[in-house]
């Protein structure tokens, strides 16, 4: 008890320099948990981005690059005009003309789906095929002539076919079913549909409405709505119904897919599946989430590396001079009380317990600015969030399949254009965690040490007589 008396009586004795040392620590305790949350809000919102633009249970994404045109073919969605007003691609005077198209994506045949997922450290996968369904009327007459008329603006919206025996994975893994229901295995072969909550706002559409598609009629049976950010495909059908039409639209096989989503148990395994995927689709473009966060620019990327690196520095040296006005305030005390710890010392005491008594100071004073430096950091953070400016990321997409992590064969980004960027504005936040804490507490704890190591070792070097004697 004596211990604890006399350590109260010597802080409150002074109070001043138990501050200043204590506010030292705080500040520097208070910029760590500040950069710490910070840079864990700005890792937060990349990571809600890139899982919006992902798809949430997707780890992997296998694509492949389109192949190019043939020499005289006409490109997906173009209309070659000749002479007299003459037009190619398929398109005929009068007509209105409807086909699914894939211009941004290769496709894979749907058996390498099973091959992926009988590699190692797989543990699911799902294909996928998402294209536009692109109609257009062409006017009466042709282009030149009597009778002849403009080109109306073509009616596109994109689609995307779902593996409805694996909904877990795919494009609407990331989305809420807002009104109906979602697409399940029964659905395989019914032409049922799910619609995006935006594109059935803007088509005003309900459960129960009909969407046709190259000339079938699909029932809405449920709208979803897919995270912000996210340009996800507008309506959703099962992956044969998809297939087949598109099939009739290109004349092309009827299993055909240009996505397959991946899930593995760990981000661990992510870099061998990846290699094990290359091995078996040599001609495959294989994605991670982690390849397309480091595809992001914008104000939020700019905001990522200020923390990562002018942050930790700043903490850093925070530290270091937190510690260094700790260590110089205890040496100065020390200095001052040599009468008194001679005169300890001359009644007995021996320099152990001396010691003990200054690392006992310096530990209270380092939990005082441990827990100062906690209001600070809170504080701190809590004001980043509440005025903290509105960023932005943007993805850039390049599909050339000359990289294995380029692309964004993601939810959404076909229908844009390969070479496309997608830009999501984004709210920063800087959330303290436990553990941001711990390692508060921590280091306040270290300062203090540090502080009464350098108080002890002054002490051990006094001896009683020549501190009386200095004193007198």
């Amino acid at each position: 008890m004596f211990y604890f008396r006399y350590l109260r009586r010597e802080l409150r004795q002074r109070m001043r320099q138990t501050a200043v040392a204590a506010l030292g620590l705080a500040v520097g305790v208070g910029l760590v948990i500040t950069v710490a949350a910070a840079a864990s809000g700005v890792s937060a919102a990349q990571g809600t981005v890139v899982h919006a633009l992902y798809g949430v249970g997707t780890d992997l994404a296998v694509t492949r690059a389109p192949a190019a045109p043939k020499a005289g073919q006409t490109p997906p969605g173009m209309i070659m005009v000749g002479p007299g007003g003459s037009v190619s691609g398929g398109y005929r005077s009068g007509r209105t003309v409807e086909n699914l198209q894939n211009p941004d994506l290769g496709t894979l045949p749907y058996a390498s789906v099973a091959q992926v997922a009988r590699l190692r450290g797989v543990m699911a996968a799902a294909g996928g095929l998402t294209v536009n369904d692109f109609k257009i009327s062409m006017p009466s007459g042709g282009l030149s002539g009597p009778g002849s008329g403009s080109i109306s603006s073509p009616q596109t919206f994109s689609l995307s076919g779902v593996d409805t025996g694996h909904t877990g994975l795919g494009p609407l893994s990331a989305g809420k079913i807002t009104s109906g229901r979602g697409l399940g295995a029964a659905d395989a072969s019914s032409d049922v549909a799910v619609v995006d909550s935006g594109y059935a706002i803007a088509q005003n559409m309900h459960l129960g409405s009909v969407i046709t598609i190259v000339g079938q009629r699909f029932t809405v049976v449920g709208i979803v709505d897919q995270p912000q950010g996210s340009n996800p495909p507008q309506v959703y059908i099962p992956l044969a119904r998809a297939q087949a039409l598109y099939s009739s639209s290109e004349h092309a096989a009827a299993d055909l897919i240009n996505t397959i989503y991946v899930a593995t148990p760990s981000a661990a395994d992510i870099p061998a599946v990846q290699d094990q995927i290359r091995k078996v689709l040599p001609a495959a473009t294989v994605s991670s989430s982690s390849g397309l966060a480091g595809q992001v620019t914008g104000s939020l990327a700019s905001t990522a590396k200020l923390a990562d690196d002018l942050g930790r520095w700043l903490a850093a040296m925070a530290l270091i001079a937190a510690f260094a006005v700790a260590s110089l305030l205890s040496l100065a005390a020390i200095a001052r009380r040599a009468r008194e710890f001679g005169t300890l010392k001359a009644m007995g005491w021996r320099s152990r317990r001396i010691m003990g008594q200054v690392l006992g100071e310096s530990l209270a004073i380092g939990v005082l600015g441990g827990a100062a430096g906690i209001a600070l950091g809170y504080g701190a953070a809590t004001l980043i969030t509440v005025i903290a400016p509105r960023l932005s990321e943007t993805v850039g997409a390049t599909s050339d399949g000359s990289s294995s992590d380029s692309g964004l064969p993601f939810a959404g980004n076909h229908t844009s254009g390969a070479t496309a960027g997608h830009t999501v504005p984004v709210h920063l936040t800087a959330p303290v965690s436990a553990s941001i804490l711990v390692i508060a507490v921590v280091l306040a704890i270290a300062g203090g040490i540090v502080a009464g190591t350098f108080g002890s070792w002054r002490i051990a070097q006094l001896r009683p007589a020549a501190a009386l004697a200095r004193i007198a």
